[in-house]
């Protein structure tokens, strides 16, 4: 509510939902340019992701290829980057999340974020 009855100044509602679509496309970059890791197999397949998620390198140890079980490398693969997208994730909950709700929380009333 406004004290006294008053409208909201829009001018000035518009410019904290510029700031904070600002604030968010910034936040967006940073994952984007931020690398994060995960591992399997104790470390014999290590993936790497960005922040948001594309995978930039996979590191296999020689130890973990076996010609007559290539079933094992593939699925210590899928595993590193599972680990890799979840350390991802929870990179962009610590940076995005303050932001998506202020944005989604309904922050500011009439405007459809």
């Amino acid at each position: 509510m406004i004290p006294g009855g008053g409208q909201p100044n829009m001018q000035q509602l518009l410019q904290q939902a510029q700031k904070m679509q600002q604030d968010l496309a910034k936040a967006q970059e940073e994952l984007a340019q931020t690398e994060v890791d995960g591992q399997s197999g104790g470390g014999l397949v290590k993936a790497t992701v960005t922040g948001s998620g594309e995978l930039r390198g996979l590191v296999i140890d020689p130890k973990a290829v076996d010609p007559e079980d290539t079933e094992t490398l593939a699925d210590l693969i899928v595993a590193a980057v599972h680990a890799a997208n979840e350390n991802a994730q929870n990179l962009q909950q610590q940076k995005l999340g303050p932001l998506a709700q202020g944005l989604g929380g309904g922050g500011i009333p009439g405007l459809p974020f």
